[in-house]
């Protein structure tokens, strides 16, 4: 059995075929252009297998709700020429199997999440950042997606500035102080004028990020009490995710209990970017046994 999996980011698409072990048989890298061109790659690539079902996890924002009428649709995102896209149902005209639809996060959660319960981990709730170019998150509780009037927007949860950074603007347009707008990685230009890849690990900005990552850990760790947070994206590392639990712990002083740091605040299990595309796999393998 063929499964279908398309990561929709804002400069490629990467579409890819695999198993129903969510191997990888085949994959490809299309351009973000235009919507009309791009799903029209997208399409004539799935045409080339028999796949069964499609996951989509795409950037957003998305409709998700069923019941919308405008569900399946890239709605109000800030990429050009993609406001009010009819992504499911362009597909769907031209490729009439079931596609599951979620974000970009919610795939990588969902994937990282299968990836633990294969690894044999006793979990039943996972939330997954990412800290790129934007900051997002998804998450599961009992093994689902959360979010019913809507996905979640963990990237703009407010936070309280660290006593360093006052004078900060923030680089989101909304909000300023979100957690998208002190950590992203447009920071790093913002604050010092050089990208993130430039500044050492010892260098004070790391301090003040974490100090604000921390503090996102510490609410979903309140409201949600889940198994395993996991960091992607180009802003993370090991070393500092480090620095994420020291300040974490700090934060914490011990109100709750919580899985030992370095097994609860972790990087993806799944390696190359990839936790996205077997989510989507076992989405659409998820569909078929409805």
């Amino acid at each position: 059995m063929l499964l279908g999996s398309i990561e929709a980011g804002g400069t490629k698409f990467v579409c890819a075929v695999g198993n129903e072990n969510y191997q990888i048989k085949d994959s490809i890298r299309i351009p973000t252009t235009t919507p009309k061109e791009t799903l029209q790659k997208v399409a004539d690539y799935f045409k080339q297998f028999a796949v069964k079902a499609i996951g989509i996890a795409s950037f957003g924002p998305i409709e998700i709700r069923k019941q919308a009428n405008n569900y399946g649709y890239i709605t109000d995102t800030p990429k050009k020429g993609w406001q009010n896209t009819n992504f499911v149902g362009f597909l769907q005209k031209q490729i009439n199997v079931p596609i599951f639809f979620t974000t970009d996060v919610n795939g990588s959660a969902y994937g990282e999440y299968v990836m633990s319960l294969l690894s044999n981990e006793d979990i039943d709730s996972l939330v997954y950042y990412t800290i790129g170019t934007g900051v997002g998150g998804g998450a599961l509780i009992n093994g689902h997606l959360i979010g019913s009037q809507g996905h979640p927007e963990m990237g703009h949860v407010l936070l309280k500035r660290h006593p360093d950074d006052l004078d900060f603007v923030g680089v989101c347009p909304f909000h300023h102080d979100c957690l998208e707008g002190l950590v992203s990685g447009p920071t790093f230009e913002a604050r010092l004028h050089k990208p993130g890849v430039q500044i050492p690990l010892d260098n004070h900005v790391w301090d003040v990020m974490s100090y604000y990552v921390a503090q996102a850990v510490l609410q979903v760790t309140l409201i949600l009490r889940p198994d395993k947070i996991v960091f992607g994206g180009g802003v993370v590392s090991e070393k500092f995710l480090k620095k994420v639990r020291r300040d974490f712990s700090k934060m914490l002083n011990n109100y709750v209990n919580v899985p030992q740091l370095d097994k609860y605040i972790v990087m993806p299990a799944i390696t190359d970017n990839g936790s996205a595309t077997v989510g989507d796999f076992a989405l659409a393998k998820n569909l078929l046994k409805q």
